[in-house]
């Protein structure tokens, strides 16, 4: 007896300790009520408490208090970064987030999805799913069944919660271990019925962070452009629909899911720090990651479906490859006999073994010329936009 009333005085004790410090930052750095950062920073000290108590590898490391304030610290930056985005802005945030991570595992049985159908999908799984994290929410706080956020820091508090809740890694055999919200997203996709009609309405498409500069080479800068473009008209929406199922579909094939994982948080403008939390990366790997899905997207888009993509950027053969009259006469000047034939073989819509035999070559080669001949229009075309820009700014 006197053995458990010293292990329960020790964990109010930590919980106290834990607690002091995220109550004074709520109150410094938040307009709630008092007794409002009262309770959100005991709920947090708690749950923190319960981690540490439970967790062998804490309990292992001889560290627990360190282990508490990490965690303590984590929550507490994330409640208060969903409270100073305000209601509307960190619902949207924490949509995006989880629209990421689950992107990848929302389909419908034996049927392809267009992008803006998955986009109703997945909105349809998070609203079950927000549910779902509430019920825990108050299970694990003991709260109340009726229990709702009703104040701008119990909604930050929940949000918070929700992400980490959706993040969490359960134990699958053979050692293995998955994020909980991707396991409900699997569970959900398999109780599509084939027959499910899906709410077509257009969601708003995220954009790819400026930040980085290996976006910036001028193969890829037009397809950027062009995949974050906002609100484009019925057939070009078709053909960027198409164009992303395309590359996520060519990155699988390639047994490049990691860069299929990165292309959809990067169209979901997720900054560069939380792409690496999401995907267990550190910033270096993560690089190496940015550098090898940039390789497949030229290959995507310089020669394995140039076709389609360049129809999509307006820069297919009827156009000249989107070149002006001039440019195209720069282009047809640059060109060797064999390209400048290819060229207009091309154009009259000869398949791909007539060119090569009438150019003298293998089918391959005929390829790799053609794959010249577009990297050379792309490099033309955009050498004139940023010299008309710099022209401008000057």
């Amino acid at each position: 007896m006197n053995y458990q009333q010293l292990s329960m005085g020790k964990i109010c004790q930590d919980v106290e300790a834990i607690f002091q410090p995220l109550f004074d930052q709520f109150q410094q750095s938040t307009r709630a009520s008092v007794p409002d950062c009262r309770a959100v920073a005991a709920r947090l000290a708690n749950e923190v408490n319960r981690i540490c108590n439970e967790s062998q590898r804490i309990q292992d490391s001889g560290e627990v208090e360190s282990w508490a304030m990490t965690l303590a610290n984590h929550r507490l930056k994330q409640c208060l970064h969903f409270y100073h985005l305000g209601s509307h802005r960190g619902r949207v945030e924490l949509q995006s987030t989880l629209s990421a991570i689950i992107y990848r595992y929302i389909s419908r049985q034996q049927m392809p999805l267009s992008y803006q159908a998955r986009l109703t999908l997945i909105e349809d799984f998070l609203q079950g799913f927000y549910a779902e994290s509430l019920n825990a929410f108050r299970r694990e706080n003991a709260m109340d069944a009726t229990y709702s956020p009703r104040t701008l820091l119990e909604l930050a508090e929940y949000m918070a919660f929700t992400e980490r809740y959706g993040k969490r890694r359960i134990p699958l055999p053979r050692r293995r271990s998955q994020q909980l919200i991707i396991l409900r997203a699997q569970t959900f996709t398999a109780s599509q019925p084939i027959e499910t009609s899906v709410d077509m309405d257009t969601a708003a498409e995220g954009g790819i962070l400026e930040s980085d500069t290996s976006w910036n080479d001028t193969a890829v800068q037009q397809v950027r452009e062009m995949m974050v473009a906002a609100e484009p008209d019925p057939l070009e929406a078709n053909l960027r629909e198409t164009v992303t199922e395309e590359l996520l579909q060519y990155l699988e094939e390639r047994q490049q899911s990691d860069c299929a994982e990165y292309f959809v948080y990067r169209l979901k403008d997720l900054p560069a720090s939380e792409i690496e939390a999401l995907m267990g990366l550190t910033p270096r790997q993560r690089d190496y990651l940015q550098q090898r899905f940039k390789y497949h997207l030229i290959r995507f888009a310089l020669s394995h479906r140039w076709e389609l993509v360049h129809q999509w950027l307006g820069a297919d053969l009827e156009h000249n490859l989107g070149l002006t009259p001039q440019e195209w006469q720069v282009l047809q000047a640059q060109t060797t006999s064999q390209q400048s034939e290819l060229l207009q073989l091309k154009q009259t819509g000869r398949s791909n073994s007539e060119i090569a035999q009438a150019i003298g070559c293998t089918v391959n080669q005929a390829e790799k010329q053609w794959l010249k001949v577009l990297e050379l229009a792309w490099e033309i075309r955009n050498s004139s936009v940023s010299g008309a820009g710099a022209s401008k700014d000057e």
